[in-house]
């Protein structure tokens, strides 16, 4: 168990890393071919005369113009080019040329994040229709799909179009619900939902204390620096606390107990690490819509099902558990 965790960190640094470099570089936009290939289409279609180039309506909806459409078009131009000549295919705007389906620039990640959206929302319906009204964790677990549903929603918006406004919400509700996920995870481990006064005024704290970190967190991004290897530390770290919990009341619950159920959380951590190991292991997409980035995407799913799964699981036991007590 130490070298599993002796190897977790580093992996988690490498990856970081990669994010950091992958932010800052992005060569295929400075090659002088794309612009040349862009300021032509511009000249030539996005004029008010009788040349001017007719944008489809569902393009038009998602916000596409005629230089958008020129940037796009040169993309795939010069990569044809790059491609039938032998040349690596490069990165535009810090993304890959990626194909459209119906307007949307990484259909992939859309459609993938679209599951995640759709795991959640079974999730949330297990919850309210498997666990009690009067348990006191139930609410928790509802807010938690919640975060996860509307990080998700987001996550399509901003595959479907690139906007700096979409990114930014993108980033601010998945930070949200990984930073919710801390929240939970020493409720839940240390049951401050019981408890006396003393826990309750640490239960209140530990509320004020992450509502302050996130607030301070989008503050930060918002108007002082939009900070890529920034919100990825913080990420990191994030997610990293949690993990760590729910790996050690993971082995601690199976010790005790030594039912497998016990074991998902381990499993779904695992399993998390492996598919953002995808990262790593960056490549330009296949049929020119899937690449790594969405394939992490797709690979958060299972672990997903499998979490409510645990958290149905244990809420019953722990209730069962109550019962025996009384």
């Amino acid at each position: 168990m130490i070298l599993r965790k002796a190897n977790i960190l580093p992996l988690w640094l490498v990856i970081l890393s990669l994010f950091a470099f992958r932010a800052a570089a992005s060569r295929g936009d400075k090659l002088p071919e794309f612009r040349r290939c862009v300021d032509i289409c511009e000249k030539e279609n996005c004029g008010d005369g009788p040349g001017a180039t007719t944008i489809p309506l569902l393009h038009r909806l998602l916000l596409w113009d005629c230089p958008a459409e020129c940037d796009y078009t040169c993309q795939h131009i010069v990569t044809d080019r790059r491609v039938a000549a032998g040349e690596p295919i490069e990165q535009f705007h810090g993304k890959w040329p990626f194909y459209r389906f119906m307007g949307m620039q990484e259909p992939f990640s859309v459609f993938f994040s679209l599951l995640n959206f759709l795991a959640h929302q079974n999730g949330l319906s297990k919850i309210t229709s498997g666990v009690p009204a009067s348990y006191p964790l139930r609410k928790y677990y509802i807010i938690f799909a919640y975060f996860g549903m509307v990080s998700w929603v987001f996550s399509m918006i901003f595959h479907t179009r690139d906007f700096r406004a979409t990114e930014q919400l993108d980033y601010f509700a998945a930070g949200a619900s990984i930073l919710y996920g801390l929240y939970y995870a020493p409720i839940r481990v240390f049951r401050m939902d019981q408890g006396g006064k003393r826990i309750q005024s640490l239960l209140r704290a530990w509320t004020l204390l992450c509502i302050a970190m996130y607030t301070a967190h989008v503050i930060y991004l918002k108007w002082y620096d939009w900070d890529y290897t920034y919100n990825m530390t913080a990420n990191v770290a994030i997610g990293l606390l949690q993990n760590s919990l729910w790996t050690w009341f993971s082995i601690m619950k199976y010790k005790n107990s030594g039912r497998l159920w016990t074991t998902w959380p381990g499993v779904v951590v695992a399993w998390l690490l492996m598919a953002m190991s995808l990262e790593l292991f960056d490549f330009p997409p296949v049929w020119g819509c899937l690449d790594a980035h969405s394939l992490w995407h797709l690979g958060t799913v299972g672990p997903t099902m499998i979490w409510y799964n645990f958290l149905l699981k244990d809420s019953l036991d722990d209730m069962a558990g109550q019962r025996l007590k009384a």
